[in-house]
């Protein structure tokens, strides 16, 4: 396990968060989805910053569900019933978001797994009747796009112990990278 520091206790180390992970009802069913793991474990070294992409870029909490649809390289957000296209105003929110970030001197980041703006691995993309799980949500390519070296995961292969210890050593050594 890493050391602790003065410096760690004085300034604790960020790591984002997808908001419902930490117990925010900020779902499009107005739920959430607390992960212990995260705030009980993770949260003796680190500093959550919460990030939800869909209340973040204007929708309403409750909302309607969304899914990736179209071509796997530049899939489209889109409600399931309503039908509504809302990927333009979810990519110029990740633009704004991943600037914004900067300022928070980030040393990782964890998502939240299926989510068609937050899933790292794995995500659905809907394509002529046809769900293939190739894909990933829009938030998290931004934020892997913009941050090429920020160790990220998702929320689920945290509850490993092998994963989550590994996610600890990587935030540390980008930590102390930053440091020098």
């Amino acid at each position: 396990m890493p050391n602790s520091s003065p410096e760690a206790a004085v300034a604790p180390i960020a790591v984002g968060v997808s908001s419902c992970l930490l117990g925010e009802r900020v779902r499009y069913d107005g739920g959430h989805k607390h992960a212990p793991a995260i705030t009980g474990c993770l949260g003796r070294f680190f500093r959550f910053v919460p990030v939800c992409p869909e209340t973040g870029c204007g929708m309403p909490t409750p909302r309607e569900a969304m899914r990736l649809e179209g071509d796997p390289d530049a899939p489209r957000l889109v409600t399931h019933q309503s039908r509504i296209d809302l990927t333009d105003q979810m990519l110029a929110w990740c633009r704004l978001k991943v600037k914004e970030l900067e300022g928070v001197d980030l040393c990782g980041f964890i998502l939240k797994s299926n989510s068609p703006s937050c899933g790292l691995f794995r995500v659905k993309i809907h394509n002529d009747g046809k769900a293939t799980k190739n894909g990933s949500g829009l938030f998290a390519v931004a934020v892997v796009g913009h941050f090429p070296l920020l160790p990220v995961e998702e929320e689920g292969r945290l509850n490993a112990r092998c994963c989550r210890e590994e996610f600890i050593e990587r935030v540390f050594d980008y930590w102390r990278g930053k440091a020098l």
